[in-house]
């Protein structure tokens, strides 16, 4: 592995960890290895030629449970980084509570480019290739960067046609748990679970640190599924959020006495109709264009604010804006937004970061929940849902915090720290 590699850097950061609170070498050694790695060439006829994917599904670790983890469409997927993201889902898992171990799939392709015809035959091309390691006792896969529960719901319709022609014995409710994240025999409260779990997180970390709610402003960036549900869930609580930023840009309104809360829910319905966030200065029940300005992602990475919540692309805080980061909270509602070099000198400043594997662990929770439903050939209510996520949440930030006091360490550390001795045993 080269030395850019993102799976070395994440395993390098495990063993120090590792080495600084003398965990079993050996036993570290052998987790951090995946279980298996496969690799798969999907053919697809675009048009009149044929044109060849690549797909991968990693499967890290089960010590714990059943392979967990989601499955991303993006032209920058490589076995790398599914190995990185899948070593994290372990992690992850463990850290939440859930008894899954951690998993992840991709292909490299831009969705955009495909029509849905041709996606749909992507989806249902992968889920043949990979279909003898999946199955609702051993791998259950879940959505992800650029996959949706309409995509989730063309593999789980061709892996249950594959096991129906294979005899299975499976009853029709645990094939439907062979994945989550789906629309079709779904959770109510999956769609929010990410963003609503993260905003459980924020509340508890408010308690600790005395936050005043009304007082404490919010940048999000990324207002997709999970960024929207978290900036609505948080102004909902009262939280000033402030600033919200797409691919294209962000918005901010700004008064004489500093920028005022936007109304969330409002900037979605706007967004909806222009396809973009340009414009949308909804504050207070009206959407205007006094007074408003738009930002760019870079912008809105260093505004004056209390919290800053990157929810969309790994490495947004970088040795390039590290300096220029006001916020003195971070919460990383993406995988990895915060590289390893700018985490170092942000925490040295002071600044608290909730690490991914517990900020967005709602998701997994939320799959988890989903699971069992279909496990149990059930149907839970969204209210008993949400009220379950945030118990889970909320017990998983205790236990994380509780190790980060005991250790005089960072919350990163300690999320490392609760998950690897789970895990080690």
């Amino acid at each position: 592995m080269n030395n850019s590699s993102v799976y070395q850097k994440s395993k390098d950061e495990i063993l120090k960890t590792g080495r600084k609170y003398n965990l079993p070498q050996d036993k570290l050694e052998e987790f951090l290895e995946p279980d298996r790695i496969l690799e798969v060439k999907i053919p697809i006829k675009l048009g009149t030629e044929i044109v060849t994917f690549k797909g991968y599904r990693i499967q890290h670790s089960n010590k714990l449970g059943l392979y967990k983890g989601g499955l991303r469409f993006h032209p920058k997927v490589n076995k790398d980084e599914v190995m990185a993201l899948s070593l994290w889902m372990s992690l992850k898992t463990a850290v939440v509570g859930v008894p899954f171990g951690g998993a992840k799939g991709g292909i490299a392709v831009d969705p955009k480019a495909l029509s849905e015809k041709q996606l749909e035959e992507l989806s249902r091309n992968y889920t043949r290739k990979i279909y003898d390691i999946l199955g609702p006792e051993k791998d259950i896969p879940a959505p992800d960067v650029n996959t949706n529960p309409k995509i989730i719901d063309w593999m789980a319709d061709e892996y249950i046609k594959i096991a129906k022609e294979n005899k299975t014995d499976l009853p029709q409710n645990k094939l439907n748990a062979a994945f989550t994240g789906k629309g079709k025999n779904g959770l109510d409260g999956r769609v929010e679970a990410t963003g609503f779990g993260g905003v459980t997180v924020l509340k508890e970390l408010a308690k600790k640190l005395k936050l005043n709610p009304k007082n404490t402003t919010i940048a999000v960036m990324g207002f997709g599924n999970v960024g929207y549900y978290f900036a609505d869930f948080a102004s909902k609580e009262g939280f000033k959020v402030v600033a919200v930023s797409d691919s294209k840009g962000g918005i901010i309104k700004k008064e004489s006495n500093g920028p005022l809360a936007l109304d969330i829910p409002l900037v979605m319905e706007c967004k909806l109709e222009k396809g973009s966030l340009a414009g949308c200065y909804c504050a207070g029940g009206v959407c205007d264009t006094r007074g408003g300005q738009m930002i760019t992602n870079e912008e809105l990475l260093i505004l004056p604010v209390d919290i800053l919540v990157p929810a969309a692309l790994e490495d947004v805080i970088n040795d390039n804006n590290m300096q220029n980061i006001k916020a003195k909270i971070i919460i990383e509602m993406a995988n990895g937004p915060v590289t390893p070099k700018a985490y170092h000198h942000l925490t040295e400043k002071g600044a608290i970061i909730v690490p991914d594997i517990l900020a967005n662990s709602g998701g997994v929770a939320g799959s988890y929940i989903e699971w069992e439903q279909n496990m149990k050939d059930k149907k839970y209510k969204k209210e008993e849902v949400l009220k379950r996520l945030e118990k889970m949440m909320t017990d998983a930030f205790e236990n994380v915090w509780n190790e980060s006091v005991k250790n005089k360490t960072n919350l990163k550390e300690a999320s490392y720290l609760v998950a690897l001795r789970k895990i080690l045993g």
